[in-house]
């Protein structure tokens, strides 16, 4: 009886060893196959990723290995490194199993390869966003994924999105290095083309919008934010700065900077005719000073104003809007 009961045994252990070895062999052969133990998608592997290695009935050899910046791996008793950089985890299978039979360590090794963190597909979103971030690309990662990881733009944020990528020899990607993303058109949908997918290694950058900068004779002078990208105007400066603080009919003047970007000249403004409806508003563009004098005339230097404005060291709490 105890020998019947032991004979039952070993045909069930046998049978669930036999069944093990026919579905990772089955897996093996897939073009596809789904990294064990990992919830991970499966993408390419890279630089200073963490792989994990099961071979099965060699203990010694299975383990979790950092891929190095290499792009290569080591396991032990075998004396040349493995190459894992640009492999699915399938193709490393094949690859170490090949290894481990050449340099006649085992006769027919399972092999089975999970990744068990990414490190080497990094995005990160930085500039005018709520919560700058990074974070590894797996799976299908779009431009709008990539804004809504880091909680969405900022009421500063500019016009444009800059993406920048590394020239990658393993990404099918033909993309540009470099693209301008317009936000408007990004976030409205009208181009499906703007919210292409991401393949790891991209920095985004969210300018802040441009700024004039109103000060004087004016009830609130400040910063004030352009954030839908067209220009500003007198009008709308005084607007926003609530008004004059005393009236004046003196002139007004715009300090604009060079093309080089350093000095600014000087224009001058009829504030008068152009409140009076008797002269066109005059636009104003990123980084202009807006200067209206006090009513009897006299005028700051270009020093005093632009440290009265904090510019150069930082503005503080600057006032948000939108230009229509």
């Amino acid at each position: 009886m105890k020998t019947i009961s032991l004979l039952i045994l070993a045909i069930a252990v046998g049978s669930s060893v036999s069944a093990q070895q026919q579905t990772t062999q089955t897996r093996l052969g897939g073009a596809t196959s789904i990294s064990e133990g990992s919830n991970l998608p499966i993408e390419r592997i890279g630089g200073d990723d963490l792989v994990g290695i099961t071979v099965y009935d060699a203990p010694e050899l299975t383990r979790t290995v950092r891929v190095g910046s290499e792009g290569d791996i080591r396991l032990p008793m075998l004396k040349q490194p493995i190459h894992a950089s640009g492999l699915f985890p399938a193709e490393l299978e094949r690859t170490i199993t090949a290894a481990l039979i050449d340099e006649k360590v085992l006769v027919e090794p399972i092999v089975t390869v999970s990744v068990v963190e990414y490190r080497s597909r990094p995005i990160s979103v930085v500039g005018a966003v709520k919560k700058p971030i990074t974070f590894q690309a797996t799976g299908t990662v779009t431009l709008l994924d990539a804004i809504s990881e880091a909680e969405g733009l900022s009421e500063n944020a500019g016009s444009e999105i800059l993406v920048s990528r590394k020239a990658s020899s393993t990404s099918d990607n033909s993309a540009p290095l470099f693209q301008r993303v317009p936000v408007r058109g990004l976030i409205s949908g009208e181009d499906p083309s703007l919210n292409f997918q991401l393949e790891g290694g991209e920095q985004i950058r969210v300018p802040e919008a441009g700024r004039v900068f109103v000060v004087g004779n004016v009830k609130k002078p400040g910063a004030f934010y352009i954030t839908d990208g067209s220009e500003s105007s007198v009008m709308k400066a005084l607007a926003l700065s609530e008004g004059l603080e005393t009236y004046s009919d003196h002139k007004a003047y715009i300090y604009r900077l060079g093309a080089d970007g350093i000095g600014r000249k000087e224009i001058v403004v009829d504030l008068k005719k152009i409140m009076k409806r008797k002269s066109p508003d005059v636009p104003l563009v990123a980084s202009d000073i807006f200067y209206v004098p006090d009513a009897t005339g006299l005028r700051a230097s270009m020093k005093v104003l632009e440290t009265s404005l904090g510019i150069g060291a930082g503005i503080g709490a600057a006032v948000i809007y939108t230009t229509r």
